[in-house]
């Protein structure tokens, strides 16, 4: 049974979707962009743009009951694939081994013009 998951600690969704969906033992999230959640507004810079992203994708994550350490995939999309190490280096803080499944892709545009979004595939409760 799919249940949406919510919270304030995320921007809130800007169209007609969930911040993440849990079914069974998966959490599915949206992608996160750099915003502040309180304000909306994207923080400056693609560095501080990964940070809050994993940030929001933390509250999200906890709001659905599981953490960063049961991530098992994540995606990551960049405006521009020459700021990879930036993101990387800011990842690297986020996640421990064994690191999660990855992919990396540079896209067009973003929402809200962001520089970077990140998403991810999480187990939940005690499974896996």
């Amino acid at each position: 049974m799919r249940t949406a998951v919510e919270t304030g600690g995320a921007p809130a969704a800007i169209g007609p979707y969930s911040q993440a969906i849990r079914n069974g033992d998966l959490v599915i999230t949206a992608g996160q962009v750099g915003a502040d959640p309180a304000s909306g507004e994207l923080v400056e810079g693609v560095g501080a743009q990964a940070e809050r992203a994993l940030r929001n994708l933390t509250a999200v994550l906890d709001a659905a009951g599981t953490s960063p350490e049961r991530v098992i995939k994540t995606t990551i999309f960049l405006a521009d694939m020459a700021d990879f190490a930036t993101v990387n280096e800011v990842y690297a803080r986020h996640f421990s081994p064994p690191y999660p499944a990855r992919s990396t892709v540079a896209v067009a545009g973003l929402p809200k013009g962001a520089l970077v979004e990140i998403e991810a595939i999480a187990m939940s409760g005690e499974a896996g």
